[in-house]
């Protein structure tokens, strides 16, 4: 057989260099999870350790042993985190962010624009997590925030005084902001965190695709200042008996993102699932929804096992619901349920602002800014929207004229926009004390009052600039065009109704039996 000493050369040289390349050393964390008894974050003497609790580095889960201990391997980039069991807390800081991870990174972050990890030196021997017991019931109220999004302080304020003044002194056990908690400025952080702090709950955070550095080259260090301020990019905790899963649906490619989660996390995601009950309530939270993420079928594939869960998401600025069925690859006979439970910030902090100097901010769907507040039961779990200074009970916008004559009734449509409506809702009208009531057909169309202030601001911006007349601070950010609403329903009046005042009664009754209503006046001449 014919040598070839050139190919021998060839393959020494590859070796040769595959060996001098250098190569992410591995070391392996220790530590215990242990019942902090006096609550001052450091293992003392005769402070027992906890077993059966749940720490990651991201990708692998391992569980305590007896004595609390566990091990698990890391390199010089990784978050070891604990995954906080039911009934039992971990320590908050003073913004009420939970403090369940430490961080090994040698080196430190780079230089970016917005600070990211201090260099935390060598590893520490033992890396402990105290916990203190905090008794979790099977029925339990959570406020989730869509996308808060300021871009600077006054935007902070308005969140302060539009939507966390309301909510101080809350009952509910923790909250989440679902991503694009602040928008771009990441110096926004911390006095953002300060705010919604006032509120006085856990308060878990979510990446979004405005929440990463985008001066990084790629999606490795696109998470560094994220990762100073809350801790890793995804993790999971339980709360009474739900397992929440938090996943990073945001991948940086040095110029734009998409959605994805990487090898990494799906094995984490994988793991977590694997010490679940099957009979337990999975709630994945996410930025970007994830039926736009790549590795959908994945996520879904290994979901469909867990009859019981629920999907919460952010992004797409507007108040809807999704059932994700086998035609878009649910691979199970009943649907995956996914909501977009409506943006703090609504449609960016946009349109006129009030006689308080906030702006409407009405989302493009029609719904008005605000927050969700879903209340778990065991398995079950019911939701329902809070709009921003509004009482609880408004929950559904009817749309009228303010008179109509008494021959053109039957062709006059009532409509009626039910903020978190979806295709299971029953929703039906009646004119006055009296009458039956009509079920209305819900129809895909712009919510009609939002498609009207959306005419009138572009008139006024029209008339200003024919007069070479600067658009005043309060119309400097234009509200988003408006796009079809899944929650909106139309009926007509009854036929020749009796001549006088009256009242539109709207009810909903939506998939959870939660009944609301909404009210209009009409005149009939």
């Amino acid at each position: 057989m014919k040598r070839f000493p050139w190919m021998r050369f060839f393959v020494f040289t590859l070796c040769l260099l595959a060996c001098l390349m250098p190569v992410q050393a591995q070391e392996v964390a220790r530590g215990v999870v242990f019942h902090d008894a006096n609550e001052n974050g450091v293992l003392d003497e005769g402070e027992e350790g906890i077993p059966g609790v749940r720490v990651s580095n991201g990708r692998e889960v391992v569980v305590t042993d007896d004595e609390g201990r566990y091990e698990i391997p890391v390199d010089d980039d990784t978050i070891v985190f604990v995954l906080k069991p039911r009934d039992w807390m971990t320590p908050v800081n003073g913004d009420q962010l939970p403090q369940f991870h430490y961080i090994h990174k040698p080196e430190g972050s780079p230089d970016f624009r917005f600070t990211g990890v201090e260099p935390t030196g060598p590893l520490p021997e033992s890396i402990d997590f105290p916990l203190v017991r905090s008794e979790e019931p099977e029925r339990f109220d959570a406020i989730f925030f869509g996308d808060t999004q300021p871009r600077n302080l006054a935007e902070v304020e308005y969140i302060a005084h539009d939507v966390v003044a309301d909510l101080i002194g809350t009952d509910a056990a923790f909250g989440v902001t679902l991503g694009d908690i602040v928008f771009d400025d990441l110096d926004m952080f911390e006095p953002l965190n300060g705010a919604i702090g006032q509120i006085g709950i856990p308060w878990y955070n979510v990446i979004g695709n405005h929440d990463i550095n985008f001066c990084a080259e790629d999606n490795a260090l696109s998470t560094e200042t994220f990762q100073r301020v809350y801790g890793p990019p995804y993790y999971a905790f339980e709360y009474g008996p739900v397992q929440f899963i938090a996943l990073n649906t945001v991948w940086w490619h040095g110029d734009r993102y998409t959605s994805r989660l990487g090898e990494e996390q799906l094995a984490f995601y994988r793991n977590v699932l694997d010490t679940l009950d099957r009979e337990q309530l999975v709630v994945l939270l996410m930025h970007i929804p994830i039926v736009s993420t790549d590795e959908r079928a994945d996520v879904y594939e290994l979901l469909s096992e867990f009859p019981n869960r629920l999907v919460l998401a952010g992004h797409w600025h507007r108040l809807q619901h999704f059932f994700i069925d086998e035609e878009n690859g649910w691979p199970g006979e009943e649907p995956l349920h996914m909501v977009i439970p409506g943006m703090v910030c609504g449609g960016w902090w946009s349109g006129h602002h009030d006689e308080y100097g906030i702006p409407h901010a009405t989302m493009y769907d029609g719904a008005p800014n605000g927050h969700a507040v879903f209340t778990f039961d065991g398995t079950d779990y019911s939701f329902e929207y809070i709009s921003a200074r509004r009482p609880r009970d408004f929950q559904i916008a009817v749309y009228a004229p303010n008179a109509v004559t008494r021959d053109k009734a039957a062709e006059t449509v009532i409509m009626a926009n039910v903020f978190a409506g979806s295709e299971r809702n029953t929703v039906e009208m009646r004119l006055g004390e009296t009458d039956d009531w009509i079920t209305m057909e819900r129809i895909d169309a712009p919510d009609p009052n939002y498609a009207r202030l959306k005419v009138e601001e572009e008139a006024i911006r029209a008339a200003l600039n024919d007069h070479d007349i600067p658009v005043p601070d309060m119309l400097s950010r234009a509200i988003p065009a408006p796009r079809d609403s899944s929650h909106l329903w139309r009926a007509m009046l009854p036929v020749a109704p009796v001549i006088g005042i009256h009242t539109i009664h709207v009810r909903s009754t939506d998939m959870f039996g939660q009944v609301h209503e909404g009210r209009r006046l009409i005149r009939i001449e």
